[in-house]
């Protein structure tokens, strides 16, 4: 019974990707699906209800952070923060090592703002845009801004995929984000040379000096812009907690667009709650966004998702699927299992948070500690949904650049972290089984 329901909610989030309809369709569609899979079992209505208000709790710290991520998204754009860094950076984009840049820039904003898709509608876009122009290969562009752009969204400390890993496995974000950065640390530095090698392979004639001057027809860019970025790097540093640091952002960026930027107090309420919206198209095509708006359909999916979670513990509903889990566990290593079943989870889902979830679910009793587990969902089910083509991880960013799915086999990064994990994971139980051995 359970392998026809699982059926009937893949069928239902297949048909909403290619009718190209709201996830939440499917989701909602998911959660009656679930809910009387719960009441076939002999559970009751109100049972039920807590079940899904149990996996919804788990993850309860995060919305109000979304609120943040929404409304810092917005006022950074408004305020010049975004196109001053992007002023600054395209600068030193040379043909021969435009790839490598474009992939550094990508993780750089990523970073800074903690989402993929944010980071993917602007400089995404923007570089896209400039690699059309100088006739680079839109493959190995749209591949390093991939790898870019799921570089933060993985590690950034305002990432509502790290503090949903954080959330599940009670982990500290920044001891999270310390051993993320460990295993991060070789796949990064591969990736870097490869795309290095690529710019080399294929450089173009065409040089386009400073494309973004569009910026100083609607901003004032000075030092001032970059304060909302620079307190978050040094609130961090200094171990201030992530929503007091994002406030404190938020409120500097209003400073900014109120004296550097001259927008009335209107003008900023209305970018908090709907976002940055431009007074020209071409303009607009590239920084719109942000604001608390933006975050609605997030947070409707991680509250349907996480109530899916809840289901399932409620019910057992994954119990006969975890027992091979367990199996294949003990016939390879913890990470391969992850590894496989982040890429069954993200197949069935098309969706990144109930990936997490999923493979969190499956896989959380056969890890001996948290911070295992943390790692292992941070370099596979974080980075592993952005390379399957119908997930909305990977749809999304590539229609927002307007390139061919093809890309995916560029994006180096996401393929290096679960890949280093695998290797590194066979060696250890290798080596274990060697000082194991009787001498």
């Amino acid at each position: 019974m359970e392998f026809i329901v699982f059926g009937l909610f893949a069928c239902s989030l297949l048909l909403c990707v290619a009718f190209e309809q709201s996830i939440l369709w499917a989701l909602a569609f998911g959660y009656l699906l679930f809910f009387m899979y719960g009441l076939k079992k002999g559970h009751a209505v109100r049972e039920m209800m807590h079940f899904s208000w149990d996996g919804i709790r788990q993850i309860k710290g995060m919305l109000f952070i979304f609120v943040l991520i929404g409304m810092m998204t917005g006022i950074w754009r408004a305020a010049g923060t975004i196109p001053m860094i992007i002023d600054v950076a395209t600068g030193f984009l040379v043909p021969s090592i435009f790839i490598i840049v474009v992939f550094l820039l990508n993780c750089l904003v990523s970073v800074l703002t903690g989402t993929a898709f944010g980071t993917v509608a602007t400089v995404g876009v923007i570089c896209m845009t400039i690699g059309n122009v100088m006739g680079e290969n839109p493959l190995f562009v749209a591949g390093a801004i991939l790898s870019g752009i799921y570089f933060g969204d993985r590690c950034s400390p305002m990432s509502t995929s790290a503090l949903l890993v954080c959330e599940l496995t009670h982990m500290k974000l920044f001891e999270h984000i310390r051993q993320m950065i460990k295993t991060a640390a070789i796949p990064f530095a591969i990736t870097s040379i490869i795309y290095i090698i690529l710019g080399f392979i294929h450089t173009p004639d065409k040089v386009v000096n400073h494309v973004t001057d569009i910026f100083a027809d609607s901003f004032v860019l000075n030092g001032y812009t970059l304060i909302p970025a620079a307190l978050i790097f040094v609130l961090l540093l200094l171990k201030m907690k992530i929503k007091p640091t994002m406030f404190i952002s938020i409120v500097s960026g209003i400073v900014i667009c109120a004296v550097v930027q001259q927008m009335s107090m209107a003008e900023i309420a209305s970018t908090l709650w709907g976002g940055y919206v431009a007074d020209n198209m071409q303009l607009g095509a590239m920084l719109d966004g942000g604001g608390i708006v933006s975050m609605v359909n997030v947070i409707a999916i991680v509250c349907l998702s996480s109530s899916y979670f809840g289901i399932f513990n409620g019910t057992n509903m994954l119990e006969s699927v975890q027992h091979s889990v367990e199996l294949l566990a003990d016939k390879t290593t913890n990470f391969f299992t992850g590894t496989v079943v982040s890429i069954v989870a993200i197949m069935i889902s098309c969706n990144q948070t109930l990936a997490v979830m999923l493979t969190y679910q499956l896989n959380k009793d056969i890890y001996d500690d948290d911070k295992k587990t943390a790692s292992m969902l941070a370099d596979t089910a974080i980075v592993i949904p952005p390379l399957i083509p119908w997930s909305i991880a990977c749809a999304v960013p590539l229609a927002a650049i307007d390139a061919p799915v093809a890309s995916i086999f560029f994006a180096s990064y996401l393929y290096l972290l679960p890949l280093a994990g695998i290797i590194r994971s066979f060696y250890m139980k290798r080596q274990t089984a060697t000082a194991l051995k009787p001498l």
